[in-house]
């Protein structure tokens, strides 16, 4: 990859996630010099492994490596020598996480312990950035939450991302590193995966407006939580690390909004009435915390940002690209 001395080079974990990819355009868009570390196995079946970035595999260096790999993360970062690192990647579905706790665990902490690690002695110049959750929280004991709040962690994901996160601050704190966790709460696009509850209402919506399916089973339809778009999230996200300062921040929408909320929008969107169509079954149940809502005032105050794409605005995107996606079909 040629790059001028000037260029800022960004290193992504993730990179093939919904995230990573929103991230990626924008850092290509400031300028940057982009790589991103892939498993060696998604080089064999690009098309299916690398779908969100497919568009930017001739602007990007994708490296090869994983992160209980700490040889291979130690190559990356001496390869790639970047300005700032981005650490995305991470067992994220939280139904999987019950069920695979010692993976998510393992994946999760020393994942981010690698980076760091490496990091630390090879790119200790470097700005990095932890993806916190607002998971962390877990049933939270005020709302809406803030950078303040106490963290109680209900699933082995929670509890991964609070290790994660006191293993950034430790470095901040011990080693000098310029490096911040960014408290996200649920943020979803046309990109999110097909096994989170938004994408499977708005894919299976699409399905029944194209006569494809005909019912939805969903769990609690009154669980509600703070959504928000994963695009400008990554906006707030590389805010972050270009602060004078390293800091934690909460980024969120600030509204709740509940499962039925989403049905409702998503299949008025197509002329549909979603009690027609979607039912509550027990299976499909969690526990779900019913006030899991933060407050984004310091990253407004800080950063000077807030969310600006509406709830509705979200769900008719997501939509309206599953629509053309199953029509295409």
């Amino acid at each position: 990859m040629i790059h001028s001395p000037q260029q800022k080079r960004a290193f992504i974990t993730g990179i093939t996630g919904q995230d990573g990819s929103y991230l990626a355009e924008l850092l290509l868009s400031k300028g940057y010099l982009v790589y991103g570390l892939v498993r060696r196995v998604a080089f064999e079946d690009e098309a299916h492994r690398m779908p969100r970035i497919a568009h930017l595999l001739d602007r990007i260096e994708l490296i090869p490596g994983s992160l209980e790999s700490f040889p291979s993360l130690y190559g990356a970062i001496r390869k790639t020598q970047p300005d700032e690192v981005y650490h995305l990647a991470a067992q994220s579905y939280v139904s999987t996480s019950f069920d695979d706790e010692f993976s998510t665990l393992n994946a999760n902490i020393n994942g981010t312990h690698n980076m760091l690690a490496a990091c630390r002695d090879l790119a200790p110049q470097a700005r990095f950035y932890f993806a916190a959750t607002s998971e962390m929280f877990g049933r939270p004991t005020q709302v809406p939450q803030d950078e303040s709040t106490p963290f109680l962690p209900s699933s082995a994901y929670g509890i991964s991302k609070v290790a994660g996160f006191h293993l950034t601050k430790n470095y901040r704190e011990t080693y000098g590193i310029f490096a911040c966790s960014g408290i996200l709460y649920n943020h979803e696009s046309p990109r999110r995966g097909f096994e989170f509850v938004t994408r499977k209402i708005t894919s299976h919506a699409a399905m029944i407006k194209h006569g494809v399916k005909k019912q939805l089973e969903l769990g609690n339809l009154d669980a509600r939580r703070d959504w928000g778009h994963a695009r400008e999230y990554m906006e707030a996200v590389w805010a972050m690390l270009q602060q004078k300062q390293p800091k934690d921040y909460v980024i969120c929408t600030g509204r709740l909004h509940s499962v039925r909320e989403f049905c409702r929008t998503a299949f008025e969107r197509l002329g549909l009435d979603y009690r027609e169509h979607v039912v509550s079954s027990d299976k499909f149940f969690r526990t779900d915390p019913e006030q899991l809502v933060g407050n984004p005032a310091l990253a407004t105050k800080d950063l000077g940002w807030h969310s600006r794409v509406s709830f509705q605005d979200l769900v008719y995107e997501m939509v309206d690209h599953d629509l053309a996606y199953y029509k295409a079909k």
